[in-house]
């Protein structure tokens, strides 16, 4: 991960707005395009370097919950409360394919590393996709509903969490491969990027870290409410979290968090909607409903670095893939993009 030369600044781009709170906000591969999907449901498609409407894609009946772009950037997955997984092309603003999830709301979906395979998760329901909608296979129901899923780095497996744990699946294997037990509910999950830890934010506003190869866990508590945001630094040294007004970084480093205390970012006068990391790079953005947007350096400051007025409650942030740019959606619909 570089260090910062300069301290990051926030400079406004452009603003536009959808129908509706953003549920799902996502760069295109090419950085070109930002997907923007209303919680009513049609998915706006935004020429970054205008900020105007390529297209507006339909989306799901009843409310869209979730996307996804594919690695190369020629398909877009959606999912939403009609039931469906929708694959789009970007390029058109077409619909190629609606599936079945299994369940009358979808809540997931998640492309492989490589983009070989979706999986989609629909209440208990686990399905696995070929790029082009073909159905792989059905994995066996869950023990609950499934809160989350992520593929690990190199894309050999992933994992769904909810209720009792984490379960681990793999591409070619037909029910699960491995369980982590644990007695509480999960709500996220976020795999290092290195692949050697996964992260759990759960309901009783707690964090869970398991070490993947030996099953080994560690649970960090403190927080006032649910942990729902979770992200990984690229160095996979810093985990940041929400749950609370201050975005909250354990140092996974050495001996990892146990036993340590955590850095504590403080400026929200809510708790956090979002925090995220740059892909590459060192700084890390937080947001809230209180409407403001912020950049920190966790490795070399304790101080914020730049701070933006949204003008609404924040649901969603995302990084360029490029990092340079900050994409930004409301709870209100208005989504806007800011250099870095």
């Amino acid at each position: 991960m570089s260090r910062l030369t300069s301290p990051p600044r926030l400079d406004f781009r452009w603003r536009a707005a959808v129908d509706d709170h953003v549920i799902a906000l996502g760069w295109a591969p090419d950085g070109s395009t930002i997907a923007a999907a209303s919680v009513a449901g049609p998915v706006s498609l935004f020429d970054v370097a205008s900020g105007n409407v390529r297209h507006t894609l339909a989306g799901h009946g009843f409310g869209t919950t979730a996307l996804a772009w594919h690695p190369d950037g020629k398909r877009l997955a959606t999912a939403g409360q009609d039931g469906k997984v929708r694959l789009w092309a970007p390029a058109t603003g077409q619909p190629l394919a609606a599936l079945d999830g299994g369940s009358a709301w979808v809540e997931h979906v998640a492309w492989a590393p490589k983009g070989d395979s979706l999986v989609s998760a629909a209440g208990k329901k686990l399905r696995l996709w070929a790029p082009d909608g073909t159905p792989v296979k059905s994995y066996p129901d869950a023990a609950g509903t499934i809160a989350d899923v992520a593929w690990s780095p190199r894309g050999k497996e992933f994992v769904a969490g909810g209720p009792g744990g984490v379960t681990f699946y793999r591409p070619d294997a037909d029910g699960p491969v491995n369980r982590f037990e644990w007695k509480g509910s999960l709500l996220a999950l976020a795999w290092s990027p290195d692949g050697a830890m996964l992260a759990g934010g759960g309901l009783d506003a707690t964090v869970h870290f398991w070490y993947v190869k030996t099953g080994e866990d560690l649970q960090m508590g403190g927080y006032p409410t649910k942990v729902r945001e979770l992200s990984w630094d690229p160095t996979s040294r810093f985990l940041a979290t929400g749950g609370s007004k201050a975005a909250v970084v354990w140092d996974c480093a050495g001996d990892g968090p146990a036993d340590s205390t955590p850095l504590a970012f403080e400026l929200h006068a809510k708790p956090l909607s979002a925090v995220a990391f740059q892909h590459r790079g060192p700084v890390l953005a937080s947001a809230a409903p209180d409407g403001k947007v912020a950049l920190w350096y966790p490795g070399g400051s304790k101080k914020v670095q730049a701070v933006a007025d949204f003008g609404e409650g924040v649901s969603r942030v995302a990084w360029s893939p490029g990092d340079g740019r900050l994409a930004v959606g409301g709870e209100a619909g208005a989504v806007a993009v800011y250099s870095v």
